[in-house]
Parts: structure tokens; sequence; C-alpha cells
């Protein structure tokens, strides 16, 4: 019998939804679920007992029922938080949410255990977040990256940066989105102009991240599916989308492209090494030809460039999903 697809993602995911109609379009089950539903909209009954190979039982959604034991296969793609009852407290509507989260999170994180595929792993996605770990992952299995220190000593920043003799950048460890008092603020790769302004005592407050701003002849995306690697040459048309593409959208051209064949069993190895199935990447091209990795986003975007190139992304991961237990073993 084939497995039924769980697609955990919002109502208005269009991304989401190309998946969803590729599976379709193959006769494969596949049931989207917001669960910001849950329990209002969605509700739960999974049981289990000695001698079990997994839990069972269903999810009740306004797309239709889940079986528990048919499910082979889930795209984490994005996951929205539960919505608790206004009618409670603020504790009570705390300890429901942590309940939630461990009863319905965790029958859902369970099914890995049972041999259901997912993408990603919501471990290995958090682990993979840690960009330090990424780095050495890289370094390990001979991806170039760039030289890199993190540290919260503003002489060390200073005598790093004197050492290498290049200019440098500085990026953030969190990711671009930061809360600001009630607002978004974002936050850019920035060049580091005057090396003088490392010794300021206020980068001493936390922990920062500096590197190498490397000769670039063009940027990429490369999306690792599985065993797979589509990837798109980005060139920014702005002084600052060429400091940092996704500043300044508007500026950039996209042209599909095929990297050598050893870089991209790397970016599979890397891939594996981090138990992720997924991983938006982003690579830099060097001026003398050589590509040079700097993250991989284990939940980032890839919709826009399906729109911009007809990148298949849409029909990889429905390969990957389709196979579901199989391709996890």
């Amino acid at each position: 019998m084939t497995h039924t697809v769980l697609i955990l993602t919002d109502d208005t995911d269009s991304v989401a939804e190309r998946v969803a109609v590729e599976l379709i379009d193959r006769e494969v089950p596949v049931i989207t679920m917001d669960t910001s539903q849950f329990p209002l909209l969605i509700s739960i009954a999974a049981h289990i007992e000695s001698g079990s190979d997994g839990w069972a039982g269903v999810i009740n959604t306004p797309h239709g029922e889940v079986n528990l034991a048919q499910v082979g296969a889930i795209y984490h793609r994005r996951p929205t938080q539960f919505t608790m009852d206004e009618g409670m407290s603020a504790p009570e509507r705390a300890f429901a949410y942590s309940e939630a989260r461990y009863g319905f999170g965790g029958v859902l994180t369970a099914l890995r255990q049972s041999g259901c595929l997912w993408v990603n792993d919501p471990m290995a996605a958090m682990r993979a977040e840690y960009k330090p770990v990424q780095l050495v992952t890289a370094a390990r299995i001979g991806l170039k990256i760039p030289k890199t220190i993190i540290t919260s000593s503003p002489e060390e920043a200073f005598a790093w940066a004197k050492d290498i003799g290049k200019p440098i950048i500085y990026k953030p460890l969190g990711g671009i989105w930061h809360a600001d008092e009630g607002k978004v603020r974002v936050v850019y790769t920035t060049p580091i102009s005057d090396l003088t302004e490392l010794r300021d005592p206020a980068l001493g407050r936390t922990a920062q991240m500096f590197q190498e701003r490397i000769d670039k002849a063009c940027e990429a995306r490369a999306v690792v599916v599985g065993n797979e690697v589509l990837t798109v040459r980005i060139d920014a048309g702005s002084e600052q989308g060429e400091i940092d593409w996704r500043s300044d959208y508007d500026s950039l051209s996209y042209e599909r492209i095929d990297l050598p064949r050893a870089f991209q069993d790397r970016l599979v190895e890397l891939h594996k090494r981090l138990n992720l199935v997924y991983g938006a990447v982003d690579l830099i091209q060097s001026a003398d030809g050589q590509w040079h990795f700097l993250e991989t986003n284990q939940s980032g975007e890839w919709g826009w460039l399906n729109l911009k190139t007809g990148l298949p992304v849409h029909k990889a991961m429905a390969d990957v999903l389709q196979k579901g237990p199989a391709w996890a073993r």
C-alpha cells in the first residue's frame, strides 16, 4: 500500500502546494496540516502498548483523517504554533501548549522510529542551525570555506583581521531577522572597512562572527534534495546586492547551472553528515573559479527560484517523499 505524505505548513503556502500537486499527480496520498489549528480544529487519538512497532491511531484535520500507521513521510515545511483556547488563563494556556508540544508533537516525532522519513528531522534541523557545526563539517569533507573567527574579544578580532590581511565582513550567527522593541530588524552581511572599529569594547557584549571577504565572480544557491543538487547562479546588479543579495532582490538575475560533479557529491555528503534530507546552500564562486561554501539553510526558500528559472525542486522533493521509508533506509 502506498504510504501517506503529511505536509506541515499553513494554508497559504503556495510553495508547499506545488509539492502536494506533484504528489497527487503521482497518486500518492497527501494531506496538508496547519498545526496552528490544534486543538481547536484538529484532534488526535494515538495509542501504543507492549510489543507495538509504533504509535497507532488517527489525527482528524479539516483536510481529512490521517492514519498514523500509514504516514511514511513528513515534509516539515513551515510548521505553525499551536493555538490555545483563549478561555483559559495565561498559566493554563502555557501548560496546555507544553502538553500539546510533548503530546501531539511527540507522537509525530516518534513516527520516525517506525521508519517515517522526515524532511527535515526537527532534531537534526535544530542542530544544523549552528553555523559552527556547519562550517566544521564542511571543512572536514573538503569544501572550501571562508577564514572565520567567532570571538567576544575586540583585541582578538582586530589581531585576526590584521593577520589575514584581506577585507573582512561581519555576519550574524542567528539569521538576519531580529526582534527589536516590538519591531523586526534585518541584519545583513556588513563589510568592515575600518579595522579599528573591531576594538570597540561593545564587541565584547556577545559572540561575533567575522569572515574573510572573498573576491567573488558570482553567488549561487544550490538546493540539495536527497542525492540531487539543483543550482541557480545569482548575479547582483547593485552595490548592496553585491554585498548581500538578500538585501536587493530587484537587482538580481538568475541562471540555472550545473556544479562540478565532485562538488555536488560533497554537498550531498555534508547534508548526510548533518542528517538533513533538504538544504538550501549559499555559495560563492571566487574570481579564480573556485566554489566556497557559506552555509546551508535547512528550511531555506526555493519557491522564487522555481518561478524565476523553472528549477524543479518540487519534483525532486516529491521523489524523496514518495519513496518515504525506502529512501530513509
